[in-house]
């Protein structure tokens, strides 16, 4: 049997849950030997035990709270002591917080979203770059399909992703002069435990859910597997491709409907 990944050696930040869970599961399905991070123990592993069991590849998991700058590096030097090189780096963990408006957000709180969900890829790209550059390797940065649409009562969220879209395209030029491709995955909805937690905020979570699946073209939700092939395609297949934004998004970007609000 062919495996798309095998023996590459890939580094997965939150990847304990959700769509993070979701690349590790699939990129060890197809041979890759991954590190993958997270602030939780008991998650991550639980999916170590998960997936080592089953193979062909494997995984390994390391406690990093990925707001702080020592944790990255440490993760980084980790990898590369136990496997030699880097050949990918999926920068994924992050943080949707409630619906909040404007009014309502500290700055504090952007501050604090910025340096997770932004300032942590930089980082993590700033150390992996060295042994990926020796690789030819690449980078998937997983961004959010709320650039493209917006979204309501999230401002400061959608601020860090599309941060994240501009700077993948920024990193690619540079890179390219070091054969090192960084592109980027934008999903939609996807069922993932944060998006269930955020349900349970809403009035009735059993209708958030239901419309969040007519949101999509093909009238579902994506899946955890679904952003982890995603993100291997990018990683593996797209080897002509950088600085490009994949989204994964079952078509929610596509056609007319209602979104005049009511003023309030």
């Amino acid at each position: 049997m062919s495996f798309r990944f095998n023996d590459k050696v890939a580094v997965v930040t939150g990847g304990s849950k959700g769509i993070g869970r979701g690349i590790v599961r699939v990129f060890v399905e197809n041979g890759a030997k991954v590190v993958f991070c997270a602030r939780g123990r008991a998650d991550g592993e639980a999916l170590q035990a998960e997936l080592n069991k089953a193979g062909p590849g494997s995984c390994t998991f390391v406690p990093c709270d990925m707001s702080k700058e020592d944790d990255i590096k440490r993760m980084i030097a980790f990898t590369v002591e136990h496997h030699e090189h880097i050949d990918c780096l999926v920068n994924n963990a992050g943080w949707h917080p409630p619906h909040k408006t404007t009014d309502d957000t500290t700055a504090e709180e952007f501050r604090d979203l910025l340096n997770l969900n932004l300032i942590s890829y930089f980082l993590a790209s700033k150390y992996a770059l060295p042994y990926l550059r020796k690789r030819q390797g690449s980078i998937v940065n997983v961004s959010s399909l709320t650039v493209t649409l917006g979204q309501k009562d999230a401002a400061p969220y959608v601020a860090t992703k599309g941060a994240i879209t501009s700077m993948t395209k920024a990193m690619a030029v540079d890179e390219s002069r070091n054969n090192v491709r960084v592109n980027c995955l934008s999903p939609g909805n996807v069922m993932t435990p944060l998006w269930e937690e955020l349900a349970k905020l809403t009035p009735d979570a059993a209708d958030t859910i239901k419309m969040g699946e007519k949101q999509q073209l093909i009238g579902r939700m994506g899946t955890e597997v679904e952003c982890g092939l995603a993100a291997l395609f990018l990683a593996a297949d797209a080897t002509f491709c950088t600085g490009i934004d994949l989204l994964a998004s079952g078509g929610a970007e596509l056609n007319y409907g209602i979104k005049t609000q009511i003023p309030s």
